[in-house]
């Protein structure tokens, strides 16, 4: 398949003399013109394309008219028996334009309806050179008098610059290799605004869809500039669940640690003690949304340009068929049965994140007055979650501040996040992997993180590769080359097929099945602490400001695993293993005579055999 490549770049313009006022990240797009993998003449005058993914762009067509005519071109997502979906349902995108062509015209360029929806209000709008663009991967042409053959064709799509070389992943399991590739491709996909975007029916920047986006494209391709254009976009664009809200200092964090730059720390910091909520905590450090704090003054202090605007929090999305009116497969929605609470344990979950988050923040810019204050914000939000918002007595956690319910998500997140003790862990973790995937593709993202943190590899990995209906490999069997909005149009009726917070693998696979993560900011040092379950082999290469890490793993049998790291020239590593279980490990051809459970890893190769004790 061919493609041609056009380079076009955008830049922002701000005041770049001042040293906490950088100017934002160059905008660099790029345009594709995709040939199609297949093109049948289907009856009559009528033509079939396949171009093999789901691109957002037009359709550039060379066609010969013998007289004025009119063509009718139909573009679509979704296939209904061998032919695009005309009525695919939620937020499929099916399309149908008439084409007017005449003998003195040969080259078109198929001129898309706007809609409204997208393109107006919070939505984040395109460059005006651009074209109006849907989503597609098929194309039908009705009414063509004149033949058509591929080379007539081209997907013109639009992409944010990606590099695909920057990034691989294989292994031993067909189906996670097959996840692999949908979610990187979803990271790249979804890229065409330049700000990370929830899915084409709103087109609008959500803190929490453009988390998981910012992680899966770290990881994906060595690009920061999209995650630091969209963090400046929510210092004066929040959106109102209360959640979502308490992802911005995540997203700074993240950008601090995976590219070393400091500017938008030093720049938005008192923003980002206004965005962790604080304000709203009581003596015990709990936060709430419902005491009447939250008025028209906070909401302009926290971001908001519209004072009438309110917090909610949100725990999962969709809610319970009861909220929201549709008619769900699944009554409880994607909260798991969560009892929303003035006091609501999830929100103070992420919370607590928040506070360690801006202790570590706080002292990096030598604010050390804030960081004893947010430390010990830290320590009280903990103690307070674990003494009145726990069951000591089933070991787990319930969903607020007088409830007698306890979902999957209160849990989940309490594991995510560090905040079980010890000697319940046992208990939280049963609790947590008896719900099964009872949370959305979002919810996905901190299901997974809480059960790598425990140990779990294996469950998460059968999560990752389930061929159920509420797994990755259903987006793929369902028809879709961009990860869908939720698990499947029964569990949202509205969803889309392009919506990259349903894409977690892009970065779970490199961060917590590889255990891939920045150690020191800017990847001076990487931790590696792989958890790989049963899979008997995998590669991994992965993107970090410094260069490529690049791995292999192979499992000879039972007793012995063996290891190739890769690290960049000025990169320095720890391999995090579980020496409980070792017997022996050979460094390079050197045998370590006492096993730590941190092994220093050096630029270039380390080759690592481990011998496990017998069982």
């Amino acid at each position: 398949m061919k493609k041609f490549l056009l380079i076009s770049l955008l830049f922002c313009i701000s005041d770049a003399g001042n040293a906490l006022n950088p100017p934002p990240s160059p905008k660099v797009f790029q345009i594709e013109r995709i040939a199609p993998v297949k093109l049948t003449k289907t009856a009559g005058e009528s033509y079939f394309a396949d171009f093999g993914k789901d691109a957002f762009g037009t359709l550039e067509l060379k066609y010969k008219a013998a007289k004025n005519d009119t063509l009718l071109v139909a573009l679509g997502e979704k296939l209904l028996n061998g032919a695009i979906d005309r009525k695919p349902g939620g937020t499929i995108r099916f399309t149908e334009v008439k084409l007017p062509v005449s003998p003195s015209q040969t080259k078109y360029i198929l001129k898309l309806p706007v809609d409204k929806r997208n393109t107006s209000k919070d939505a984040v709008l395109l460059p005006d050179t651009f074209d109006v663009v849907t989503p597609f991967r098929y194309v039908e042409i009705n009414n063509a008098s004149q033949p058509i053959t591929a080379s007539d064709l081209r997907q013109k799509a639009y992409f944010y610059s990606f590099n695909e070389s920057q990034s691989d992943f294989s292994s031993s399991d067909t189906v996670l290799n097959q996840v692999w590739k949908l979610c990187k491709y979803s990271m790249k996909a979804t890229s065409f605004t330049g700000i990370y975007i929830d899915g084409d029916r709103e087109r609008i920047a959500y803190e929490a869809d453009a988390y998981i986006n910012q992680l899966g494209h770290y990881c994906t391709d060595r690009e920061y500039g999209m995650a630091q254009n969209t963090i400046e976009h929510f210092m004066s664009h929040p959106t109102w669940p209360t959640e979502w809200l308490l992802h911005t200092a995540m997203m700074v964090y993240q950008d601090y640690y995976y590219s070393g730059n400091t500017a938008l720390l030093k720049k938005y910091y008192d923003e980002l003690k206004s965005k962790t909520l604080i304000d709203l905590a009581r003596e015990d450090g709990l936060i709430s949304t419902m005491t009447g704090k939250v008025n028209g003054t906070y909401m302009l202090k926290i971001g908001f340009n519209d004072s009438t605007k309110r917090l909610k929090d949100i725990v999962d999305w969709p809610p319970g068929q009861k909220d929201t009116g549709w008619k769900l497969v699944n009554a409880a929605g994607e909260r798991d049965g969560h009892e929303m609470m003035p006091v609501n344990t999830v929100v103070n979950c992420f919370f607590y994140e928040n506070m360690k988050i801006m202790a570590e923040l706080a002292g990096l810019l030598n604010k050390n007055a804030d960081a004893t204050y947010f430390e010990k914000m830290a320590r009280m939000v903990k103690a307070s979650i674990n003494q009145k918002l726990f069951d000591a007595s089933k070991g787990i956690y319930l969903d607020g501040e007088g409830s007698t319910h306890s979902s999957l998500h209160s849990n989940m997140l309490a594991l995510a996040f560090g905040l079980v003790p010890d000697q319940y862990l046992s208990s939280v973790v049963s609790f947590v992997k008896s719900r099964g995937m009872a949370c959305s593709v979002y919810g996905s993202q901190y299901l997974l993180e809480g059960l790598y943190r425990s140990g779990e590899g294996q469950y998460a990995l059968d999560l990752m590769r389930s061929t159920t209906d509420r797994s990755w490999w259903n987006m793929i069997r369902s028809g879709s080359t961009i990860a869908m909005e939720a698990w499947d149009m029964k569990y949202k009726p509205n969803s889309d097929w392009n919506h990259a917070w349903g894409a977690t693998p892009a970065n779970l696979i490199p961060r917590q099945l590889w255990g891939i993560q920045p150690k020191t900011p800017g990847f001076g040092v990487v931790s590696i602490h792989p958890q790989m379950g049963d899979l008997k082999y995998s590669t991994i290469k992965t993107p970090t400001i410094r260069g490529a890490i690049k791995g292999i793993y192979r499992c000879v049998d039972s007793n012995m695993r063996i290891y190739s790291i890769e690290l960049p020239a000025t990169m320095t590593g720890e391999f995090i293993i579980d020496n409980a279980s070792i017997e022996e490990v050979n460094i390079n051809g050197r045998i370590l005579k006492a096993v730590s459970r941190a092994i220093r890893l050096n630029p270039g190769i380390n080759k690592l055999e481990i011998k496990l004790k017998g069982n």
